[in-house]
């Protein structure tokens, strides 16, 4: 069982930047794919980021390439996403999510993974 928190959520103008941060517990991450996703109001949830435990590779959506950047520290059992040049349509809830035996073609798709956080809202005003 892994349990995952996120934090470093708030309130940002546009162009600006901010750290998520996913802490787990239970388990090491080391054996995990971990991926970040955003629910805005009245939308459907998106894919962000995520790094594949398989191949190694960190997978990014179309609307944040090249702005945000995923990294973990497996010392600290910590996930991050490092979201830049944030742009009001960045609002939403952050999710960091986990999965064991997720494989690369499904990595997108949040219904495959098996343990999520509770959120952070994430908030860029104009």
């Amino acid at each position: 069982q892994v349990q995952l928190v996120e934090s470093g959520g708030g309130l940002v103008q546009a162009g600006g930047s901010l750290r998520l941060s996913c802490q787990a517990s239970g388990r090491t991450l080391t054996s995990y794919t971990m991926a970040w996703f955003r629910q805005a109001p009245g939308k459907e949830r998106e894919f962000v980021a995520a790094n594949s435990r398989r191949s190694g590779s960190t997978y990014y959506g179309d609307s944040v390439k090249g702005r945000f950047i995923f990294s973990r520290d497996n010392a600290k059992n910590t996930a991050y996403l490092q979201m830049n040049s944030l742009k009001p349509e960045d609002t939403a809830v952050y999710y960091c999510a986990a999965d064991l035996g997720i494989i690369t073609s499904s990595i997108y798709n949040g219904e495959q993974y098996d343990y999520w956080g509770q959120g952070t809202q994430v908030t860029v005003s104009s």
